[in-house]
């Protein structure tokens, strides 16, 4: 089962064998899809070109033909006037089809893959709370023994960078005001949901960095399951901020370095309010989700 995830800076993809729900080979590539969104309201021309390249690339490493494909997209399309047009362009080139999903839906899906990623960690893959920082939206999730309750936010690491570029560390404490009312009404969070659980690009670079990993040989398989101290986040911002640009994208990926410093101010300031002062990073995410729910799909037919 193949599942496809385009998102408003990456583009992954992930072959999973449904019995074992286990990965057989998995693809990302930075696209920037929300790029100047925000000035243009539109996917730009470069935008575009870089997601048909990354397109082409995975189409000589998948079966995009022969194997069950599901594709979707999120915030980047959701709010572009051009996203219609692309995607029917991407469908009629490479015969794929994507969906542009809720936040809500894009939530539930990463859900899925966070869970049996937990079990598959040996951590309670029951009791969680969640947050997945994208490029275009953040979704949250809290899970109590199976019970979930999700929201997603409109912003993320490309547009808040884009938009601030001084004084972020303000900007970023009053973007992160708007998860209030959702977080208000959950029970006492710590004591309630038990362990905090972050996905996505700039969590997972730092805990590769911080193991000695760079960009070229990031392993899913090392950063899988590891747990972070709100500190250790602080220490990653000091050194990547400090370095000089070609360092930092030897462990950032090219042109990433402003993105995941941002990212790491999101995260401090959403597990500040959360209440939490470590957390478990897990690369699976929608991709991961997408493939699994059809993988339950087949499974229940």
């Amino acid at each position: 089962m193949i599942g496809c995830d385009l998102g408003s800076n990456t583009l992954r993809i992930v072959q999973i064998e449904c019995q074992s729900k286990t990965r057989i080979q998995a693809f990302e590539r930075i696209v920037r899809t929300a790029k100047d969104l925000h000035v243009t309201g539109k996917i730009s021309e470069t935008s575009k070109q870089n997601i048909f390249n990354a397109l082409f690339e995975a189409s000589q490493i998948f079966d995009f033909k022969n194997e069950r494909c599901f594709c979707v997209t999120t915030e980047a399309m959701r709010v572009a006037s051009n996203s219609k047009e692309i995607l029917q362009k991407i469908e009629a080139t490479f015969g794929l089809k994507f969906e542009i999903i809720s936040g809500e839906k894009e939530a539930y899906l990463t859900s899925l893959a966070i869970e049996n990623a937990l079990s598959r960690e040996g951590y309670n893959h029951q009791t969680y709370a969640l947050f997945d920082l994208g490029g275009g939206s953040t979704e949250l999730t809290f899970c109590k023994n199976g019970t979930k309750k999700s929201q997603s936010f409109p912003f993320g690491i490309i547009n808040v960078a884009e938009r601030y570029t001084e004084d972020r560390e303000l900007h970023v404490t009053h973007i992160v005001n708007s998860i209030d009312t959702f977080v208000n009404q959950q029970d006492p969070i710590p004591s309630t949901f038990l362990q905090l659980v972050t996905t996505a690009g700039t969590p997972t670079t730092v805990a590769a960095f911080l193991k000695g990993l760079d960009y070229a040989h990031y392993d899913a398989n090392v950063v899988n399951g590891t747990v972070l101290h709100v500190k250790q986040f602080e220490e990653a911002y000091e050194r990547l901020s400090a370095m000089n640009e070609e360092d930092a994208e030897r462990y950032t990926g090219t042109n990433r370095r402003d993105l995941v410093v941002v990212g790491i101010l999101i995260v401090k300031a959403i597990m500040q309010k959360l209440g939490f002062e470590s957390c478990i990073v897990i690369d699976d995410g929608l991709r991961e989700g997408v493939a699994l729910e059809q993988c339950y799909n087949l499974n229940k037919s």
